[in-house]
């Protein structure tokens, strides 16, 4: 697993810089992707800052990792309708379930209110992850 996918992450959370990143596994999850913009761009911490910065256009949506690289951003994701998701959670959270209730994907959230990294993996979210958690969380369970 890359260094930057988990980096990235810790990046945005001590800025409180909120984003949703999906890293595609074996499904293809373009097809439970609405709008986006075609970015083919290497993975790394400045090119997912730029994307998230709050004056971005590209912000609010999620990312999209395919093969190792950004694919896509500003994407918008199926929101989940489980009614054990908490509602005090905010929209990338709902999004980030709704995906991977849905496909194989890892969604990482950070949020803007608190800093907080979580990850969503079929369908089920863990919240307040450090950069040692999210690698270990990345490594085990990117194929």
């Amino acid at each position: 697993v890359s260094q930057s996918r988990y980096k990235s992450a810790h990046s945005l959370a001590n800025k409180k810089i909120g984003a949703l990143i999906v890293i595609e596994n074996q499904a293809d999850v373009l097809e439970f992707v609405e709008a986006g913009t075609l970015v083919d761009s290497v993975l790394d911490r400045e090119v997912l800052s730029s994307i998230f910065m709050p004056v971005s256009p590209l912000h609010d949506g999620a990312v999209v990792i395919k093969k190792g690289r950004i694919h896509m951003a500003g994407c918008f994701l199926p929101l989940t309708l489980n009614p054990s998701v908490s509602r005090a959670v905010g929209t990338r959270h709902r999004a980030a379930v709704g995906l991977t209730e849905e496909t194989d994907a890892i969604c990482v959230v950070i949020s803007e209110e608190n800093g907080q990294i979580s990850v969503a993996i079929d369908g089920k979210m863990t919240h307040n992850l450090d950069p040692s958690q999210l690698r270990k969380i990345l490594i085990e369970s990117v194929k």
